[in-house]
C-alpha cells in the first residue's frame, strides 16, 4: 500500500457537503484505489459499518446491468434500509446513461453521501461544471508525488540521487512505482500512452486523421519548458512536415490534451506590468515517465526534466502557477538603451501568498549564479524568492533575501517555500 493521506483528507473534509463528490485525473493514477482502498477502510476505521458503505464498480461486466440508469437507482435504493448515512462509492460512471440524472436523484435525500470517479474519455474535468447543475464538487487528484513514490516498497533504500533519477524517468503513476524492472516499466509506459490515453480522446472527439494529433504530441514533449503557441506550431508543421493543419485545429487537439490530464498549459504573467501575456505559453506533463516514453526514453535533459517536475509538484501541493516575465531597459554597447524580457521560471499563488521560483540545474560558477538571480533581482517586492538546485545544496540566503534549497528537500517538502 501506497499512503496518500493528503488527497485521502481532500475526501474526508468533503463528507456531508450535500455535494457529489466528482474524482478526476488521468487514468491509472489511483482514483479507484483511493475511493475503493484509503477512503473507505478510513471510513470503517471511523467506525461506518460496512453495509453503509456502497461500493459499485460500473467497469465490471458482472455489474452491466447496474449500467441501466434505473437499475442503478433501484439497487442503490435497495440497499439503503435505514436512516443512517450511506456512502455511495461509483467507479467509472460513465457507463451509465443519463448519469447525471442518476446521481442528482441524491442531492436531496440527506443520509447519501455521493462520490464518484469516471474515465477521461467521456468524463471530464470542465463536464463536472455543467453536468451536476452546479452541485458537483471536483476532487482532481495527480500521479504519486516524489513523497508518495519515496513510500513504494524498497524506494528508500535507495541512494538519494537514485531515487530522484528514478522518479524523473518513470514518474509517478502507482502501477508504475510497483514494477521491478526498468524494461517492464518501459514496456508498459509505452503501450498506455498509445493504447489508453491517445486512444480515449482519438474516440472522444471522432479524430481519424491522427497522424497530426500524434505529431504534436512529439512536439510537446520535445520541447517542455519551451514558449509555443498554435500559430508557432502550425507553421513548425508546415515547414517541417508539409501538413497544412490549421492553428484552429492546433488549438482544438492542445485542449483535448490538456482534458485528458495528459499536459497542463501555464501562461506567462508580466511581473511588473501586472498582467497576463496569453501567448506564448508552456505545457508541462502530467507525468514524465510517460512524457519519456513518447520519446523512447531519449532526450533525457535534466534541465528540462526537473523544471517540469518543480511544476508539478507546486500544482499537486494546491499552487496556482503561472510563467514570470519581467522587463528591464539595459544601456547598447553603441548608446541607447533596448528593452529586455528576463524570464522568472514560476509565479507561484496560494491565497494572499506568493513566491518567485527559479529552476537551476547546477550553478556552479559565478556567471552561472548570476544569470539564475538577475530576473529575481529585478523583482520590487517583498514575496519570496526561491532558487531550487538540483544537487545536494543547503538551505541558506544569500544577502539579497533569495533563498536556495535543493530539489530533493523542496519535494520532500514543498511547503517549505512558504515558511
Amino acid at each position: 500500500m501506497i499512503n496518500r493521506d493528503y488527497l485521502l483528507n481532500k475526501l474526508l473534509l468533503r463528507r456531508h457537503n450535500n455535494m457529489i463528490k466528482v474524482i478526476t485525473g488521468m487514468r491509472r493514477c489511483g482514483k479507484s484505489y483511493l475511493l475503493f482502498n484509503l477512503f473507505s477502510n478510513a471510513l470503517v476505521s471511523e467506525g461506518v459499518k460496512e453495509d453503509h458503505i456502497i461500493r459499485i464498480n460500473l467497469e465490471d461486466r458482472r455489474r452491466k446491468s447496474l449500467r441501466d440508469p434505473d437499475g442503478l437507482l433501484h439497487y442503490i435504493d435497495s440497499q439503503m434500509v435505514d436512516n443512517e448515512m450511506y456512502y455511495i462509492l461509483l467507479d467509472e460512471v460513465q457507463y451509465v446513461k443519463e448519469f447525471e440524472d442518476v446521481l442528482n436523484s441524491y442531492l436531496h435525500i440527506p443520509n447519501a453521501d455521493v462520490y464518484v470517479t469516471g474515465s477521461n474519455a467521456r468524463f471530464l474535468s470542465k463536464d463536472v461544471i455543467t453536468e451536476f447543475r452546479g452541485r458537483g464538487d471536483e476532487v482532481h487528484i495527480h500521479p504519486l508525488s516524489f513523497a508518495e513514490f519515496l513510500g513504494a516498497p524498497h524506494k528508500n533504500d535507495l541512494p538519494r540521487e537514485d531515487q530522484l533519477l528514478e522518479y524523473i524517468t518513470y514518474g509517478g503513476l502507482p502501477q508504475v512505482a510497483l514494477m521491478k524492472t526498468e524494461q517492464e516499466k518501459r514496456s508498459f509506459l509505452r503501450s498506455l500512452f498509445t493504447h489508453t490515453y491517445l486512444k480515449d480522446i482519438k474516440e472522444r472527439h471522432g479524430i481519424r486523421l491522427d497522424a497530426d494529433l500524434e505529431e504534436l504530441v512529439n512536439i510537446l514533449a520535445s520541447s517542455i519548458g519551451g514558449l509555443t503557441n498554435p500559430r508557432k506550431l502550425a507553421n513548425t508543421f508546415k515547414s517541417v512536415k508539409g501538413s497544412e493543419i490549421t492553428q484552429d485545429t492546433i488549438k482544438n487537439y492542445l485542449e483535448h490534451l490538456q482534458d485528458a490530464f495528459l499536459v497542463e498549459k501555464s501562461l506567462r504573467y508580466d511581473i511588473k506590468g501586472k498582467r497576463y501575456i496569453d501567448t506564448p505559453a508552456k505545457y508541462y506533463f502530467e507525468d514524465l515517465g510517460l512524457r519519456n516514453a513518447r520519446l523512447n526514453f531519449r532526450q533525457m535533459e535534466e534541465t528540462h526534466l526537473m523544471e517540469n517536475l518543480i511544476y508539478n509538484e507546486l500544482r499537486r501541493s494546491g499552487m496556482d502557477v503561472d510563467v514570470g516575465e519581467v522587463t528591464v531597459v539595459v544601456p547598447k554597447p553603441e548608446g541607447g538603451s533596448e528593452r529586455r524580457h528576463l524570464e522568472v521560471d514560476f509565479v507561484c499563488n496560494q491565497g494572499f501568498r506568493r513566491c518567485y521560483i527559479q529552476s537551476a540545474y547546477r550553478i556552479d560558477d559565478e556567471a552561472k549564479r548570476e544569470q539564475e538571480l538577475r530576473s529575481l533581482q529585478k523583482i520590487n517586492d517583498s514575496f519570496r524568492k526561491v532558487v531550487i538546485v538540483w544537487g545536494a545544496t543547503p538551505r541558506h540566503q544569500n544577502d539579497d533575501g533569495i533563498l536556495f534549497i535543493s530539489l530533493y528537500d523542496f519535494l520532500t517538502n514543498p511547503d517549505s517555500l512558504m515558511e
